[in-house]
């Protein structure tokens, strides 16, 4: 038995004594990570045979100390949340000299001079952080004045009040209302462009769904990437019939037992990194070039959030239904992007945001999964560029640099 196999086995020794239904609880979980990780556990089996742990600890920490993802800080600031909840931002600001000459739109809604340059505010999916948006935020700094946030619970954000005093489940109500404390305090006035990745680009309809009045009266833009304004309760994952409906069926008690035993699930995520790190590529990415550096800067942002939290979020995915909101950009520059390859919000679910709003910009990225602005940041990158030049955000001949790489040519709808 290998080492990794012998404290796998190990840990799941460990929880022999629990409760009954704890132990119902884990054989439920390791059903649905298994059905889940079908896919991945292979090449990570053929990976064990070949690697030695040891040698892929040593690749992680190399990889670590050399990638300079995540890297990027700007000024710090908190908001509080309505339950009491801080909320951390960060602000990468320009010379107010540098913002671009109004456009006919801006001039209606601020008159002859706006009374701030326009923000750019984003917000990252699930399971992840502001960090998220490296790229695109690398190659903005200094163009436009930019807002990063942590959504509650995830990055640097403080832990939901409500989630851990009150034992509530997390709602995308309540992170639209997360999203206009940051926007309260970190951009008070002034045009808004509002740019969201999936949990994020939800968080943007909840936002409107609750202040449409912000939308009409501040923001010149905005841009859904790689989400969904509903029905992702039939999202098959990628994996067969049979395989989805048994992890819809169990997967929400599991997380809840998981999320009250969130030591020893911790533990055990660490003896079976490999694994996970397997499932986690298979699930962000498309392509077989990923930057073994990005995918571990991925790999680090995921496993970065307690099991505690992914089990508070997930049920709000379920009820996310935000279609009706969607009207209130009806007549702003919108930019929907999306991964063909996405399994986690497919492809189709922006083709029906956009089907909804039909002067939007639909992008579909050719072998991308779903951290398209990760895996071909200079799609993302240029597509966004277009957007704000378009809302008059940043000048017209304003240099945005194409920072990082990319192998496939996006495809307009």
């Amino acid at each position: 038995m290998s080492e990794s196999s012998a404290e796998a086995v190990a840990a799941v020794a460990s929880a022999t004594g629990a409760a009954a239904n704890w132990r119902r609880a884990t054989g439920f979980a390791g059903a649905a990570i298994g059905v889940i990780a079908a896919g991945a556990a292979a090449g990570v089996a053929i990976e064990r045979m070949t690697v030695g742990r040891g040698m892929r600890q040593k690749a992680r920490i190399a990889l670590d100390s050399a990638g300079p993802y995540g890297s990027l800080r700007g000024t710090p600031g908190k908001a509080q949340a309505d339950d009491g909840t801080e909320l951390y931002y960060e602000v990468d600001d320009i010379d107010p000299e540098a913002a671009p000459a109004l456009t006919p739109r801006r001039r209606r809604l601020f008159g002859r001079k706006a009374p701030a340059p326009v923000t750019v505010v984003f917000s990252h999916g699930y399971c992840l952080s502001q960090d998220s948006w490296h790229f695109q935020r690398a190659a903005l700094r200094g163009v436009v004045r930019t807002v990063h946030w942590d959504q509650r619970s995830h990055g640097r954000s403080g832990r939901g009040v409500a989630q851990t005093q009150e034992g509530k489940h997390v709602d995308i109500e309540q992170l639209g209302r997360d999203l206009k404390a940051v926007i309260d305090a970190a951009a008070p006035e002034g045009p808004l462009v509002l740019v969201g990745h999936s949990m994020g680009g939800m968080t943007v309809m909840a936002l409107a769904d609750q202040y449409p009045e912000l939308i009409r009266d501040r923001v010149v833009a905005t841009a859904f990437v790689g989400t969904s304004s509903g029905k992702l309760g039939e999202v098959n994952f990628g994996l067969p019939v049979a395989g989805v409906n048994a992890v819809r069926r169990i997967l929400p008690g599991v997380l809840k037992a998981l999320g009250q035993r969130a030591e020893l699930v911790e533990k055990g995520r660490r003896a079976t990194a490999d694994l996970f790190a397997g499932i986690i590529k298979r699930y962000s990415f498309s392509s077989r070039d990923v930057d073994p550096a990005v995918a571990r800067f991925a790999e680090r942002m995921i496993e970065g959030t307690p099991i505690d939290v992914v089990a508070e979020f997930y049920p709000a995915f379920t009820d996310h239904d935000k279609a009706e909101a969607l009207a209130l950009f009806t007549d702003l520059p919108v930019l929907v992007l999306a991964g063909v390859g996405d399994l986690v919000t497919p492809s189709e679910h922006s083709e029906a945001i956009a089907d909804l709003l039909p002067d939007a910009e639909l992008v579909l990225v050719p072998d991308a999964g779903h951290l398209v602005m990760l895996e071909h940041p200079e799609v993302v990158t240029d597509r966004l560029a277009d957007l704000l030049t378009r809302a008059g955000a940043v000048p017209a001949g304003a240099t945005v640099s194409g920072y990082g790489s990319t192998s496939s040519t996006a495809r307009r709808g």
